[in-house]
């Protein structure tokens, strides 16, 4: 048997994944950081820290309130707005297989802050009535099955993927941060293809045999 080298690690940008901290610093933290904070959660010196933030404050990633305490600037959520699309694009499909399968409207849910956002909705062709929802839809996080499930698959992540009780069955440990595909409301399944997804389902109306 032949022994091969490892594969060398990529080069990668020191400032660059320090800018990718500070944002991410930036994002836990809800009341913001000074630049000796976001230096030292860095490691980089002050000097540095002050040149990270005005990079970023350039480009509308970070600002600084009167106080001098640096938080995520609205640039962030220009960015993040643009995955919705990819992410809807990616979702209809198994959407549509769920919404044709249990006879109910789904809905693809992704948590922002506190809220759960509807991203993606598809409803079933076959139906005489389903539940009307709409893009854009918006909850808290503990309202509502699809904003329960992403919690519940947050919790099941925190026990290493072991869920707990009648209300966490069918959700794994991963994904419960990236959203909920779910159909109505009641028990939690997954949806078909797409593994680890918690998706809040009900008991749908038995689908008509073709004729």
């Amino acid at each position: 048997m032949t022994r091969t080298d490892p594969a060398p690690e990529p080069e990668t940008s020191q400032t660059l994944d320090r800018g990718i901290r500070v944002l991410t610093a930036l994002a836990d933290a809800t009341s913001g950081l000074t630049v000796a904070q976001l230096a030292e959660r860095v490691g980089a010196p002050r000097t540095a820290g002050y040149r990270l933030v005005a990079t970023l404050e350039a480009h509308g990633l970070a600002r600084r309130d009167p106080d001098g305490r640096v938080h995520l600037g609205v640039g962030v959520l220009r960015l993040a707005a643009r995955v919705h699309p990819l992410l809807r694009e990616a979702a209809t499909p198994p959407l549509r297989r769920l919404a044709e399968a249990v006879g109910a409207t789904a809905h693809l849910t992704v948590a922002e802050g506190p809220d759960a956002l509807a991203i993606a909705v598809v409803e079933p062709t076959w139906t005489d009535y389903h539940m009307a929802y709409r893009v854009g839809s918006r909850h808290r996080l503990g309202q509502g099955a699809a904003g329960k499930a992403i919690l519940l698959g947050r919790a099941a992540a925190g026990r290493g993927g072991r869920s707990g009780g009648r209300g966490a069955r069918g959700v794994r440990g991963r994904g419960g941060d990236q959203g909920a595909a779910g159909a109505g409301a009641g028990e939690h399944h997954e949806v078909p293809g797409r593994p680890g997804i918690p998706a809040p389902g009900s008991t749908a109306p038995p689908r008509p045999a073709a004729r």
